[in-house]
């Protein structure tokens, strides 16, 4: 028991995703980092390149690891790069105090991103980077934001979207899953969840969720399902239910 609440408090999840699923992963994510060196090479070189390839790596985990999450949408991507870009790129000009222009920088991110609707982690240390980069970045001013950042930004989409669609039961983004709905449950007690509940239900956590509304209702359906029939499922992952 204690181990279990240990393991609770540190946030340990025990997925049952397969080895198949988690070696795709890491091939996506080599290919699009891969992609996204050789091509901001020829803008950036040596150092800096780095730096500025280090937050799409952290992209890369969330469009091969969790294609489905909320956070890497392409409107999270496409919006939380560019605007945390821009305000880097603002902060490094107008704050002549290092260390004060990078923490503004990040925080500065990080509420535009949450009014914009376009919350992505790498956002943040796409900003920092436009700060703490050096020179090379420093000379690239506004430029910035559209070499190499759009152009990562991009690649990486184009790479998740035609690397997840050789996978029949992967798609980015979300809604290209065309997941079949699943069946109505006449047994199920609570009846079905409408969008208004859903939005009522997350306004009262007040954070936010990294998954999106559709997977959301899956789940719930699967788990009702699985309650009053006892069915387990396998394929459900692919939509044929």
């Amino acid at each position: 028991m204690k181990q279990n609440a240990l393991f609770r408090y540190l946030g340990i999840e025990f997925s049952t995703v397969s080895h198949a699923e988690r070696l795709i992963s890491a091939l996506g994510g080599f290919l699009a980092i891969l992609l996204i060196l050789i091509i901001s090479s020829r803008f950036v070189s040596g150092t800096d390149a780095a730096l500025i390839v280090a937050s799409m790596g952290a992209s890369a985990v969330l469009l091969f690891a969790a294609p489905h999450g909320a956070l890497g949408q392409p409107w999270n991507v496409l919006g939380g790069h560019l605007v945390s870009a821009a305000i880097g790129v603002a902060c490094a000009r107008y704050i002549s105090d290092m260390a004060l222009a990078a923490a503004a920088s990040v925080g500065l991110a990080i509420g535009a991103m949450h009014y914009l609707r376009c919350i992505h982690p790498p956002g943040g240390a796409t900003a920092l980077t436009a700060v703490v980069g050096g020179p090379g970045i420093h000379a690239l001013g506004f430029q910035y934001l559209l070499t190499p950042v759009l152009l990562n930004v991009a690649v990486i989409l184009t790479v998740a979207v035609l690397f997840n669609a050789l996978f029949h039961w992967r798609r980015y983004p979300a809604s290209l899953s065309g997941k079949a709905p699943l069946p109505a449950l006449t047994t199920d007690p609570h009846g079905p969840i409408k969008h208004a509940d859903l939005v009522y239900a997350l306004s009262q956590i007040d954070s936010f969720i990294d998954v999106t509304e559709d997977d959301l209702l899956r789940i719930y359906k699967l788990a009702t399902r699985h309650t009053a029939t006892g069915h387990d499922d396998r394929d459900d992952r692919d939509g044929t239910g």
